[in-house]
Formats: C-alpha cells, structure tokens, sequence
C-alpha cells in the first residue's frame, strides 16, 4: 500500500475509533487492550495511531516499569489491576501481566515455579475481568528474526529512537528459540474462549496497524460506527489457531 492510500484509510479508522469513544464514554464501556509480542514487532507505532485522536481524559497507555521490591512481594497481578479501565475508560497494554510469560522465564527473572502459577491463573484471572464488565482483547505481534535484527540495527543507528533501545534487545536475538518456545506456550496455555488471543503478522508496520485497529473496531464498536470499514485481514491479523505455531503463520 502506497503512502497515500495508507494515510487516506488510516484517517477513516481513527474517525471510526474517535466516533466509537464518543459512543463508549456515553454508554460507560470499559475496554483493555494488551499488546504484546517479539522486540521491535511494532507495539509502540500501532499504539501511537490508535490513540493519537482520542481523548486524553479516557485514553490511557500503561506501560510499567520493573516492579519495586515492595511490589515484587505482592500478589502478582495486584499492581496491573490499578490500572484496569473504569467506565468510559480505554485503556491500552503496553506489555503486561505477560512478562511473566516472555521475558522473565526466558531471562530468569522468575522461578519455574512462579512461571507455572502463572499460567494457570492467568484463565480464570482474565475471566473475571471479562465477568465484571470488561472488554479483553488481546493481541500477539509477530515478526521473523531478520525483520528484528534489522529494526534493531535501525534504532541503534537512530537518535530519536535513543529511549526505546534496551540491553535486552541483544538477547533478543541470542535467546529467539527460548522466546519462541514461552510465545508458544503462553499462547496455548492462555487462550481462552472468554480472553482469546489473536495474532498479527507483523512484517508490514502498515498493514499490521490498520488491521489492529480493524480488529478493535470489530470487537467494540456497533455495527452502525462500523459501517464502510473492513474486516481484518486473515493474511495479517488471526484468532490463535494451534496449527499457527507451525504451519509458517507464527516465526520460529
């Protein structure tokens, strides 16, 4: 897609999604969304259009810093659940809950054991969220290991980008098998018919946004707000399927 059909079709979704807060801040709907996926998959641009026309009263990106020792002797979920949305609040993820999947296993910031509990109360955690009211949807962003290395090279070499580099993105790429396994299991083990994962393919950064926010306007907005605008597409944006983790859909 050239850069003016992109512009052109990203200005009609952000008018859909600035239509569809106005119906929600109306109505008290309370929506979350959690990003999460590989280093550099693109969670901070498709962020960034989503919110760039909302309202800054209703609108809110957490993104969280490691925890304090006094929040790492709390219950684990406590300090993500301050920040869940009220009504009339969209809140949006960036990581989450998560890191208890991804990157503390892989980097041994966690025990076996916590990594277990985990994952089996994350289901009946997020179920409850979803039972009180709560719109879940989360999403996976994916890209292969040489997009990685390349949007990595590309942020070193970039002084605006100075604050998104971290000494972990190295062992992104020298622990790509570890992450892949926990995205593996993550996504199978947290899948659920109440918080469903879907996937995004993540390759194309034009195409990967406005898919996402096809997707959240499906997930969200009435029919009416919805009119004229596309359903994602499968190629780009999927419910999690386990044949994904190897029929080629998912990076190994």
């Amino acid at each position: 897609m050239g850069d003016k059909a992109y512009d052109k079709e990203l200005v009609k979704l952000q008018t859909a999604l600035v239509r569809w807060q106005q119906h929600a801040m109306e109505g008290g709907d309370k929506v979350l969304v959690i990003f999460e996926g590989r280093d550099a998959a693109g969670k901070d641009g498709s962020i960034e259009r989503i919110v760039e026309y909302l309202s800054i009263r209703q609108t809110r990106v957490v993104a969280l810093p490691k925890p304090s020792d006094r929040e790492r002797s709390q219950w684990y979920f406590q300090r993500y659940v301050h920040h869940l949305p009220a009504a009339g609040e969209f809140v949006l993820f960036n990581r989450s809950w998560y890191n208890r999947a991804g990157v503390e296993p892989v980097m041994g910031f966690c025990s076996k054991a916590e990594h277990e509990t985990f994952l089996k109360d994350v289901p009946a955690f997020e179920s409850m969220l979803v039972d009180s009211g709560i719109v879940l949807i989360k999403l996976w962003l994916d890209i292969d290991k040489d997009e990685q290395a390349a949007r990595l090279e590309a942020r070193r070499g970039d002084p605006l980008k100075a604050l998104k580099t971290s000494p972990l993105d190295a062992v992104a790429q020298e622990k790509w098998k570890d992450y892949s396994a926990a995205r593996d299991t993550m996504l199978v083990r947290t899948h659920s018919d109440a918080a469903p994962w879907h996937c995004v393919r993540g390759g194309d950064k034009k195409a990967a946004r406005l898919n996402i926010i096809r997707h959240l306007l499906s997930q969200i907005a009435p029919a009416r707000l919805r009119k004229g605008i596309e359903a994602p597409d499968p190629d780009v944006l999927f419910r999690l399927e386990a044949s994904a983790l190897s029929d080629g859909r998912l990076a190994r």
